[in-house]
């Protein structure tokens, strides 16, 4: 399971590639790939972010529905639906960079 510190790691790693973005935009050649190519890194990091949040919200809101009889287990599949889409949608979009996405 993803814990914070892993989604500190995320959010620094989306900083690099939107700084990345940023520069190649207004100091770069403006090479389109190469954009298209970040843009598809940020949208695979910024899934994996979603998908761990997700995670460490339905790992801290399941005892809380158990105890209770359930009246937050609807909001928790909530939360995992999301993050089986998110994760469907990334590993979807792009074959060959879903699975650099899993060695970071």
């Amino acid at each position: 399971m993803a814990s914070l510190k892993d989604t500190v790691n995320l959010t620094s790693q989306l900083t690099e590639l939107t700084n990345q973005l940023h520069s190649e935009l207004t100091e770069g050649d403006v090479d389109f790939e190469k954009m298209i190519e970040i843009a598809d890194q940020i949208s695979e990091h910024a899934d994996s972010l979603a998908s761990a949040f997700a995670r460490v919200n339905e790992a801290l809101t399941e005892p809380l529905s158990q105890d209770s009889g359930g009246g937050n287990g609807s909001r928790s599949s909530g939360s995992r639906r999301r993050s089986t889409a998110g994760a469907g949608a990334s590993s979807g979009g792009s074959g060959s960079s879903g699975s650099g996405n899993s060695g970071s």
